[in-house]
Formats: C-alpha cells, structure tokens, sequence
C-alpha cells in the first residue's frame, strides 16, 4: 500500500476542513452582505468563497486521478521539440564586414583615438 494511500483518510478530513471552512466565510459574507452595513463587496466575497471550496474539492479529485493513473513521464535523456512555427523567426543580421557605413565609423574612430594619444603624450617630466 503506497504512503499515499495510508494517508488518504487525513487528505479527505482536510479537503473537508477546508471545505467547510470557505462555505462557513461565504455564509459570514452573505449576512454582512444582507446587513445595514453590507455593500456589493461584501457579495462579490459571497459568491467567491463557494468557489474556492469547489476548488478545494476538485484538486482532491484531480490528486487521486494522478495517484491512479499518473501522467506520462518525459524521458530526461532526449530534447524536448517544438513544433515549427510556434516560435516567431529570428532577424537576420548583415554580416559587419558588408556594413559600409560601420566600416567608416570605426576607421573615423581609429584617426580620433590616434590623435588623442599623441595630443595626450607626455613630453617629460613636469615635477
């Protein structure tokens, strides 16, 4: 008997714990809803907290389905695919040795860093 299903009898007293509990808050919800002070917030919380119990419910069921019967496993060892389309191309990028306007910019950049170092050379020592 696996150890989940020694512990199924403590899942189904949760599930209902916390089932009851979200019904027990709609309830709470409801009479301020219907009292001097209650506004539609009040209701929205209402018709919201029936939901979370049937959420409560439902992944009880779904957790006993894959204990039953569990999903596929991936084999670790070979990639996942995706299908071809799925993912938007890639732009394609001109090579930078065709970019003339690239070049020039980089020779311009060459001539100022050249003239910066001998602008900037020392001429001795100034002490």
């Amino acid at each position: 008997m696996s150890t989940t299903r020694r512990r199924r009898p403590a899942l189904i007293l949760l599930v209902i714990a916390a089932a009851s509990g979200c019904l027990a808050l709609a309830w709470w919800q409801w009479t301020r809803f219907e009292s001097t002070s209650g506004d539609f917030q009040n209701l929205g919380y209402a018709l919201q907290w029936p939901l979370f119990a049937g959420f409560c419910v439902y992944a009880y069921y779904k957790f006993v389905r894959y204990e039953d019967a569990p999903p596929v496993p991936h084999h670790q060892d070979t990639p996942t695919e995706i299908p071809a389309g799925l993912l938007p191309e890639r732009p394609h990028v001109a090579p930078l040795e065709a970019d003339v306007t690239l070049r020039e910019y980089n020779a311009y950049l060459a001539e100022l860093a050249k003239a910066d170092s001998d602008v900037q050379r020392p001429t001795g020592t100034d002490t």
